[in-house]
């Protein structure tokens, strides 16, 4: 038997999109949890508290249905009643206003948005805008679609929110795409009514399609306004808004969102979807369905308990000699390193030390230099745990 391989060629896409920055501490936490050490992951945005009875009662009863054992509903747009109940939720908690039939696309999550936005909007050798800090998925699906990622630098004396006036005339001039996220991962930075009024106008000015990824926009804090950028004058004649049902109904494995706006730009991306899936499960979307219409207190009820966990570790990052004052948005909180300390080094210490693993900030860009991300979800118990460790570890206050 000839058992000669053929050559595989990679596609050069693949090499344009960067390693994953923290082999290495994955190598360590591998021989760690190998050795017996408890480690507490810090590091992923994903709840853990179960998703509602309710919506778990409603994909079981569907599953049942054979009709729905078949293709998707209007297969990749999404079923028309899951985007109605889109529409009625945006109408009801933002007063936005939205055409079910033009303006609303049913995703398997927000993060397909993404890569569909590009797929859908940008040529080849196009420029597209993000955030330094940012999503790196972000740069991930402008480099698959052929685009060229340029970061834009957000700093905490803005507010985490861009200077338009800070990009190069002749990068402009290139640009026709921005992403966005706000409340903003990594960072929990929240825009304001009157960022959007002016990220309408740079967007008109420079011709440049918007792509505001909003899955955090009902987790906020101390009276921070839930805003919708489709909410603003202008906004669905520059762009669109993803969101997803992850966060406020912990749905992150249902794999269930939407995007939302601009008509061409949704049947830009309706046109890439239906050549890429059959779209999402039925019985998912009348799960969706069933959250958006009835499900909506659970959201309080998470804040609750974010907010509980979110003070048990700001009270540990003061007791070991770290000032911040956290943005008011997101999961995550932002934490400054101790001062002469890297990223990389601090979140190697707070490892070898405490076996505590959190995200390192230049993971996200090079403006996220000097702090680490950590997340809140999390068992209350761990993250307990997880806090008492790194008191223990640091019992004289760092410099």
């Amino acid at each position: 038997m000839d058992e000669r391989k053929i050559n595989v060629q990679i596609a050069e896409r693949l090499t344009k999109i960067p390693p994953y920055p923290f082999m290495e501490l994955r190598k360590k936490i591998n021989a760690a949890k190998a050795a017996g050490v408890d480690v507490i992951s810090l590091a992923i945005g994903d709840p853990v508290e179960p998703t509602p009875d309710a919506i778990i009662d409603e994909l079981c009863l569907q599953a049942r249905d054979p009709e729905n054992h078949r293709y998707p509903t209007d297969e990749e747009k999404g079923m028309l009643s899951f985007r109605r109940e889109i529409a009625v939720w945006y109408k009801e908690r933002y007063g936005v206003t939205l055409d079910p039939a033009t303006e609303i696309l049913g995703l398997i999550g927000s993060k397909e948005g993404c890569h569909h936005f590009v797929l859908g909007t940008i040529n080849p050798g196009d420029i597209v805008l993000m955030t330094d800090p940012g999503y790196p998925a972000y740069r991930s699906s402008i480099l698959m679609g052929g685009g060229i990622p340029w970061s834009v630098p957000i700093r905490p004396e803005n507010g985490y929110l861009p200077i338009f006036e800070e990009i190069p005339e002749d990068i402009l001039a290139k640009a026709r795409g921005m992403f966005l996220n706000y409340p903003n991962n990594p960072t929990g930075a929240c825009a304001t009514r009157e960022f959007f009024d002016k990220l309408v106008v740079f967007a008109k000015k420079n011709d440049i399609a918007i792509c505001y990824d909003n899955p955090y926009s009902e987790v906020v804090f101390d009276g921070q306004e839930r805003l919708s950028f489709m909410s603003a004058d202008g906004a669905k004649e520059v762009g669109i808004e993803l969101n997803s049902l992850s966060k406020p109904y912990n749905m992150t494995g249902w794999r269930i969102g939407m995007a939302i706006g601009n008509a061409e730009l949704i049947a830009a991306m309706s046109k890439v979807k239906e050549n890429t899936d059959s779209g999402v499960f039925n019985p998912i979307q009348y799960a969706g369905i069933r959250a958006l219409k009835s499900e909506t207190g659970n959201i309080k009820k998470i804040l609750q308990v974010y907010a509980a966990r979110r003070q048990m570790v700001l009270r540990t990052i003061a007791k070991i000699g770290i000032d911040y004052n956290p943005p008011q948005g997101t999961f995550y909180l932002w934490v400054p390193t101790p001062k002469g300390m890297s990223s990389l080094a601090f979140t190697n210490l707070l490892f070898e030390k405490a076996a505590v693993v959190v995200a390192s900030g230049n993971a996200y860009g090079q403006y996220g230099e000097g702090f680490i991300r950590i997340s809140l979800t999390v068992p209350d118990d761990r993250l307990e745990e997880a806090m008492t460790r790194i008191e223990k570890a640091f019992t004289t206050p760092l410099p």
